[in-house]
């Protein structure tokens, strides 16, 4: 009998919450179910201050969760400390939208590529600068890179560096937090090529965090839609233009500019603003900028369900 693959990785009812002045609560990621499977990229999508960066940060357990858990190959990490929370940081990476931010400006390249191999005691000092070399001449940086500090470099070039970085310790997963929007778009095409390589290679596992539905949509397996803390839809790429549901991940594809396009064509956008996340009404959070939104939105939120296989939706108008 065939059985389907277990995910490599499996996000269970995450919830995030921050503690407000006067006792209020902002819930910055609300009940998010996903699934990442081995070799594979999962993207997920939406405008800035959804909470797709707090998500990333769970993941790879630089931020603590409120409710919920997180599996890495059917272990729950979700509590895990100390050395057992450290020694689970070599399967899983993360690269961050901000290269300038994440690197020592006192450290030269090569001793901040070597730093994770000497923490882990996985090779000397002479070992590991031999390794930097290699890792940097993989991103497309040459030898001479790793005297050089972080100022030294352009974004495009430090971005290199940080994935040289990540890939040092031989991750499973790699968390891709918005790692093209600071960069130009010719640099943007030569990282996300590096990062598509490497997957093919090593049989890497991506998570994609960014607001650009057209470029994720090109690099990923799946997609996952979030909108003020929710999934919202979670669909295949291959389908995503024929088969998508939800009125937000419809108006996120329509505002998308084409590249090749009548010059007449209608770039649609999203009227409206986002309402506070600290005072949402108990309906759909999208109701109020929704063009279809009824009365039973503003008074009952959905819940993700399953419309067709690999598909889910959480809308009352796909119910």
């Amino acid at each position: 009998m065939f059985k389907a693959p277990l995910p490599i990785l499996e996000i269970r009812n995450i919830t995030k919450q921050f503690a407000l002045a006067g006792g209020k609560k902002l819930t910055a990621v609300d009940r998010v179910s996903l699934e990442l499977y081995s070799g594979q990229s999962l993207g997920i999508v939406g405008e800035s201050g959804c909470g797709k960066s707090t998500l990333a940060k769970i993941i790879v357990r630089l931020d603590s969760v409120t409710t919920g858990h997180i599996f890495y190959e059917n272990r729950d990490i979700t509590q895990l400390k100390g050395e057992e929370l450290r020694q689970n940081r070599k399967m899983m990476q993360m690269i961050f939208q901000n290269p300038s931010a994440s690197f020592n400006p006192r450290m030269k390249i090569g001793d901040t590529v070597c730093e994770p191999l000497l923490n882990f005691r996985l090779m000397n000092k002479r070992q590991a600068m031999e390794e930097a070399k290699k890792l940097l001449e993989m991103v497309g940086l040459a030898e001479d890179f790793i005297g050089r500090y972080p100022h030294q470099l352009s974004g495009g070039q430090k971005q290199r560096a940080a994935i040289a970085r990540a890939l040092s310790l031989k991750p499973r997963i790699l968390v891709c937090d918005e790692v093209t929007s600071e960069l130009d778009v010719s640099i943007q095409a030569q990282v996300i090529r590096l990062l598509v390589d490497f997957q093919k290679e090593k049989g890497l596992s991506y998570i994609f965090i960014g607001h650009d539905l057209a470029l994720i949509r090109n690099i990923s397996h799946r997609i996952a839609v979030m909108y003020l803390g929710r999934i919202v839809e979670v669909i295949d790429s291959a389908v995503l233009c024929e088969k998508v549901a939800h009125p937000y991940t419809k108006a996120l594809l329509a505002s998308v500019f084409p590249v090749r396009g009548e010059i007449n064509t209608e770039i649609k956008i999203i009227e409206g603003e986002p309402p506070s996340p600290v005072a949402l009404s108990g309906g759909c959070a999208f109701n109020s900028r929704c063009p279809l939104g009824t009365e039973k939105c503003s008074r009952e939120n959905p819940e993700l369900i399953k419309v067709e296989a690999n598909h889910f939706v959480a809308c009352h108008l796909c119910a």
